[in-house]
This record gives C-alpha cells, structure tokens and sequence, in this order.
C-alpha cells in the first residue's frame, strides 16, 4: 500500500510539473528550457521540450536535448537532424560540434561525411581536416599544413600532431623553429613560444627556466651572457630574443644591449633584432626609430614590423622608405587599401604622377576612410550614391517569412542579443541587395539598428545610405549638438561608431550606453555640469546618456586645439594619449590617423571621420571631403597650457 501511495504522488509530482510547463508562455518555456540546457539537467529539458508548434526557436531545443547526449548519439540522429536544419545557424552550430567530437575521437570517416557541407571551418576542424588525410595516405596533407608554420602563432589542439610531423618528416628544421619562437615573442605568446623550443635540437634546446627569464627578466640575464656568445646558437637566439623584451620597455636601452654585444652575432640574428627596436620605437614615435630600421638592413620583416615601420617613415615625410618598404610586402598586405593608398602617395611626392593615380583609382569610391582619401587625391568629392527604390511589401514579406531572420527577431524580443546577431549574421549570407535592403528595413523598424545597418553595409550595386548611415534619436541628440556647438555629423560619426546605436550596449571594460561612457567619466562630467541625483543606473538612459556624451566631447575638443581628429582619439584612448601623439612639427591628419599606436584606436578615428563624411553629405545634401575634416595636427609644445585633467 505505502509503495501504491509512493508511485501515485510520484504521478502527481510528474503531472504537477507537466502542467506548470503547459501554464508557461512559449518564450517563457523555452527560456526555462535553456537554463535547463545550461544547468546540464537533462530529464528537466526533455519535460520542457514540446514547444508550441510551429514556435520560432524549436530548433535550438532539439539541438540542446542533442548536445547533452551527443558523446552517445549515434550518426543518424545527428545526420537527421542536419538534414531538417540544412543552411541554418543551428545546423551549423551542431555539425562543428560533431565534426569536433568525430575528429577529438579520430573517427575520420564520420568526420569525412560532414566536413565538406561545414561553410565555415574554424581552424582546429582544418587541422582535423589535415589530419584525416594524412591519416588515409594523403602526402600533400602536410604540404598544406607548412604554411601554418609560421602563420599559426597559438595554435588550437588539433593543429600540434601536424606541427609536430613537420618536425618528425624534417619538413622544418632548426632555422624555422627558431623563425617561428621569434614570431611568438613578437606576438607577446611567451608560453606558445617557449612550447616551440621543444622541436629545436637538443644541443639547441634551452633549459625551460632559463627561457622563461629571457622572457622575464632580460635585461639581467643579458648582463649574465657567456664570453663564448658566438659560439653557441642557442645563446645567440636567447640573447636577440632578450634584446625583443626590452625593447617592448625600453627600446633605446635594448639599442645599447645590442650595439654591445652585436660583434659576437651574426647578420641575420642582428637584422631580426634591430628590426624589433625600429618597431617598438616607432609605435612610440621615437625619432631614431627609421635610423634603427636601416641597421636592420634588408632583412625582411613580419607584417606588423614592415607596417609600422611604413608608419614611423610617414611621420618624417620619408618617401623613399614608405615606397620601398610597400613594395617589398607580401601581395596580400601590400593590396590593402592602407598601403595601396600610401603608395600612390609616395609614388606621387616622388614625381610619378600617372602611377599613382592609378592606384588612388583602385580604392576610390569604396566606402571606408581610404576610398574617401583615395576620391580627394583625385579631386572626386565624396557623396552618397543614387538611392535604391524601397523595398515592397512583397520583398518585406519574402525576408520576414525567412526562418533565420525569424529566430533573429525571436531572439532579440528575449533579449538574447548575442544569439540573435548570429541567426542574423547568419541569414544574411547569400542575400540579394534587395532582400538586404528589406532586411535592414525590417530590422530599423524593430528598433535593431546595428542590425539594420548591418544589412545595409552588405549591398554591392543598390544602396540606401540612410540605412547604412542611420540617424536614429534625432530628438536627443540634434538639440544636445547643437547646445554643446558640436558638428551633428561628427556626433554621429563617432556614436556609430561606439554602439551601432544600441541603447544597452556595455563594452568588456564597462563602457555603457548610445555613447559608451565610462563610469569614472559619466560621473566627472555630471559634477562637471552640476546634474542633480546622478547615479550610475542612469547613464544607459538615452537623454542621459546623450547629454554626458556631447558634453564630454565638447570639453574634449576644447582641450584639444577645436581639433575632431584629436578628440576623436582622445575619446577613445584619453586625452592625455592624444595629445603625446602629435609631433614637433604640423603633422598631416590622416598621418597623424595613420601612426596612432593603439590598433583599437587607429581604427576607431578613422572609421569616426570617415563616418562623418557620409552624416555630412547626408544631412546637408552636398558633396564632402575627408581632408578638409581630418586638417593638420598642431605641433606639441613643450610649455603647452593643458588645462583641467580630463578623465
């Protein structure tokens, strides 16, 4: 009787919770059933599994209930389930997980039905790729694995059984192993690094101690160098990468640690070196920088070497350098728009005048801060092309019956940002201009601006500029620029930037809201201006947020020579920084743009101004140029007034 009871309040407990699940909303089921996937629990996902049919995110459901059993699923399941998800991000999704757990078990056959249908290998499922050729007899395999020598600088698990049969085949020898630690210390991969010298030869092989203080502590252990340094490589190779992390300190005391022990290296050994210092130096604009390049000779450099050193020649009007250095890039770096642009530059200060029109010609007219400089050097100005047609309701229907922009939209009405942007991403793979041009229509009426321009960036031959350069909080922000005298377009340009006008967006390091303050800022300028009962929880709202942000770049530009160069870097980097990179002389502001030392930063001004352009010719209806926006950069001065610390 007692086990009669026991059975029977077990069926009461079950059908309890079988009616709460049919008590939830839809959303609401499937939010419980993803925090039941989270938590691992297993028989609580499989009683909340039935979602309501027809129900945008069903797929994601069965793909969880798959992904906690899928070390004992079988192939038909996966392959089933594949088939009803073909060309979707959850297939996707579920098929690098399988290929990852086919190729971890090494289960090449199951690997090998998948792999081809992937349209996105990440590189640990190309290494698997390798590896299941190699493994059936494939000679080429590791002949398509040696570029990743020295391109893979921290390379995933599954890349080091053919790092190491490169090794084991003598594919790759000492010069190359060392190659390859060199470009780890470059890339600040120390532990990467110090792996890598467990392929050198044993009379080669440093003591992983020993390694670790060069890394360390390379100024003392440089001080400690044995008399016989020429004749023993493995303390050449150690003393040059030494000389590497101090010149990431101190790049003129690193000059007179190699100038000391130079004799005792060899040229190549010394090129490498010098060619490091010449690179720190010129990410801190020191002006021995280009002399320290030239002691490196012609030795070639790294991509990010030969860049920078292009930029330190920029910085002294060194022509000559900049051409020679562009044209000695490999193919694929030299054809970027950046140096294609300064190339034709330096072409053009050297006299030849039809080579580089020729390559201004191959950039202009591309939407970025190079077409835009590319279309001034040709006396094009930039303005935004013919409008495309809007779409119809028929075009808006077709895009909105779209699964993946379904589950896209599903997911942001969840809140579930990160989830949704990949389902759009995703689902805009393939699209015509005109179903983008719906898509970004659809998504600006969501309120998903950064989706919407998103879309909108992607259009090849139909465009429509004021999608892909929205204006979105026009009552906010107009009034707050116009208070604080600041260009609208700048305003825009930089807040496009910031968050793609995501009201909520907050960046890894707490930078919040429309304009991405940051606490310690948001609470300077509200004492600044004297705005009652501020409190951090109020930055993420949008006249909140829009007034601090304007008044900060006011404050800024007014710190900074009225200069939206300048204080475009110092939004992003502080003021401080963008001060410390001007020069001693005027300075050209795409130059100035060009030799900012944060990649982050760089990047940012120059997508700022190029911004701009677009708001400009789209609020005023004219024709602009970017050179009259980015000006000449004021010299420093020693005995400048810098004013009140900004934060």
């Amino acid at each position: 009787m007692k086990h009669r009871y026991t059975v029977f309040g077990l069926f009461i407990s079950l059908l309890g919770v079988h009616l709460a699940a049919l008590a939830l909303t839809a959303d609401e089921q499937f939010l419980a059933a993803r925090d039941a996937f989270r938590a691992g629990d297993k028989a609580r996902l499989e009683r909340l599994a039935s979602t309501p049919p027809g129900y945008e995110l069903e797929a994601y459901v069965d793909y969880w209930r798959l992904l906690l059993d899928l070390k004992d699923t079988d192939a038909t399941s996966v392959a089933a389930f594949l088939a009803r998800h073909e060309n979707t991000y959850v297939g996707e999704r579920l098929r690098v997980d399988w290929l990852r757990l086919q190729g971890k078990r090494q289960q090449w056959a199951a690997f090998d039905v998948e792999y081809p249908r992937l349209a996105q290998p990440d590189q640990d499922l190309a290494c698997y790729a390798l590896q299941s050729r190699r493994a059936q007899g494939d000679a080429s395999a590791l002949d398509d694995a040696l570029p990743l020598w020295l391109t893979l600088i921290e390379p995933p698990e599954p890349c080091y059984p053919l790092l190491e049969a490169l090794i084991v085949e003598k594919r790759v020898l000492a010069d190359a192993v060392w190659a390859r630690i060199r470009r780890q210390f470059e890339a600040n991969k120390i532990a990467a690094a110090i792996y890598s010298m467990n392929y050198l030869p044993p009379s080669q092989t440093p003591d992983k101690k020993v390694a670790q203080m060069v890394a360390d502590a390379p100024l003392p252990w440089l001080t400690r160098l044995p008399s016989d340094l020429a004749g023993s490589r493995m303390q050449r190779e150690l003393a040059v990468l030494a000389i590497q992390r101090v010149a990431r300190n101190d790049p003129r005391m690193a000059a007179d640690q190699l100038s000391r022990i130079s004799a005792s290296l060899n040229a190549g050994e010394k090129a490498w070196a010098w060619g490091q210092i010449g690179w720190q130096a010129a990410q801190r604009h020191l002006p021995e920088a280009m002399e320290w390049y030239r002691q490196a000779g012609e030795a070639p450099l790294s991509d990010e070497v030969a860049q920078w050193k292009v930029r330190a020649a920029l910085r002294v009007h060194d022509w000559g350098s900049v051409r020679a250095t562009i044209e000695k890039m490999p193919p694929a770096l030299a054809a970027q728009p950046a140096w294609v642009y300064w190339l034709g530059r330096a072409y053009r200060a050297g006299g030849r005048l039809d080579e580089a029109n020729a390559l201004f010609a191959k950039i202009a007219g591309q939407p970025d801060f190079y077409g835009n400089l590319a279309n001034d050097e040709l006396g094009r100005t930039t303005t935004t092309p013919p409008k495309a047609s809007p779409p119809s309701r028929e075009e808006l229907l077709q895009v909105t019956a779209n699964p993946g922009v379904q589950r896209a939209l599903a997911f942001f009405r969840l809140n579930l940002r990160t989830e949704g942007v990949k389902e759009w991403n995703w689902s805009l793979r393939g699209m015509s201009d005109r179903e983008l041009l719906a898509a970004s229509d659809i998504a600006q009426r969501a309120g998903m601006y950064d989706r919407a321009i998103a879309a909108a960036d992607r259009t090849r031959t139909e465009h429509d500029y004021s999608l892909r350069y929205l204006a979105p909080y026009a009552d906010q922000v107009r009034p707050a620029a116009r208070n604080q005298v600041l260009d609208d377009a700048w305003v825009y340009g930089l807040m496009r930037q910031e968050s793609r006008f995501v009201t909520s967006a907050r960046s890894s390091v707490g930078a919040s809201g429309l304009m991405q303050l940051m606490p310690a800022t948001a609470k300077w300028v509200a004492n600044k201006i004297g705005l009652k009962d501020f409190q951090q929880s109020r930055v993420n709202d949008t006249e909140t947020n829009v007034l601090l942000g304007t008044t900060y770049m006011r404050l800024v530009l007014e710190s900074l020579d009225n200069h939206p160069v300048l204080a475009s870097a110092a939004y992003n980097a502080g003021p401080g920084r963008a001060r410390r990179w001007r020069a001693d002389r005027p300075m050209e502001g795409a130059i100035y743009a060009e030799t900012i030392p944060f990649n982050e930063t760089r990047d940012y001004v120059k997508k700022v101004m190029s911004n701009s352009v677009y708001y400009a010719a789209l609020f005023d209806g004219k024709p602009q140029t970017i050179k009259s926006r980015l000006g000449v950069i004021a010299p420093r001065t020693g005995g400048e007034a810098k004013g009140e610390d900004l934060p």
